[in-house]
């Protein structure tokens, strides 16, 4: 069983709100990797960073593109916008997420999908929403290659939680999630095999698996590249 790489951390990054965005806008951009819809092309970053099986599973899977939107509150200290995914849905039910979904054909972009699907989850509108770049993307053991987008967000936003897809929704300090103290590495068994995943316990709710996955990515992306 592989675990995820030891790499060299800052223990108190710096998240005042202009420090991260002005990080973020020199690290990022809005290049499309052709791994988002080329199965040939395995992504550098995903579940199979934390075990090697996974990568094996990512590669039989067909796959998926989706995008996702970090959604970073500009307040006096960043927050990140997050959902519990609803308890009926067939996939993933109850877990905590970005906003997010799959890439129609009728998006113009990932970036137009990010900002579609938190539109119809969470009722952000795009008003609020300044796009920033795409973090690198990731690829998940069920198929998905996730690219997401952070992004600033303005205050004062209201949201209306649809609750087909969405159980609620809550911001986390970013400087909770940007603080390697609080990445845990997690295990549980999966197809016979012990699984390692990223996992940020938070209040009573648990982010873990693909969502503290990129979130870890943006750590690296931002503070540590």
């Amino acid at each position: 069983m592989n675990v995820p790489m030891v790499k060299t951390v800052v223990a108190s990054p710096d998240v005042g709100t202009e420090a991260f965005f002005d990080r973020a806008r020199a690290r990022l951009c809005f290049d499309i990797p052709p791994g988002l819809t080329d199965a040939g092309i395995v992504p550098l970053t995903g579940d199979h960073d934390n075990d090697a099986v996974l990568r094996t599973i990512a590669q039989e899977k067909p796959i998926r593109p989706a995008a996702v939107l970090i959604p970073v509150v500009a307040r006096e200290q960043p927050t990140v916008l997050l959902t519990q995914r609803a308890a009926h849905l067939s996939e993933h039910a109850g877990q905590i997420a970005f906003p997010g979904g799959k890439i129609d054909a009728t998006d113009a972009s990932p970036v137009d999908a990010a900002l579609r699907e938190a539109w119809e989850e969470v009722g952000l509108t795009r008003d609020f929403v300044e796009p920033i770049g795409y973090l690198d993307l990731y690829g998940t053991s069920f198929g998905f290659r996730i690219l997401p987008t952070v992004a600033r967000v303005r205050p004062g936003f209201d949201l209306y939680i649809n609750k087909d897809e969405v159980a609620d929704a809550f911001e986390v300090p970013l400087s909770f999630l940007m603080n390697p103290v609080n990445h845990k590495l997690g295990r549980k068994q999966f197809r016979g095999t012990t699984r390692s995943f990223y996992e940020m316990p938070f209040a009573e709710r648990n982010i873990w698996g693909a969502t503290a996955g990129i979130l870890r990515v943006l750590y690296e992306r931002v503070y540590l590249k």
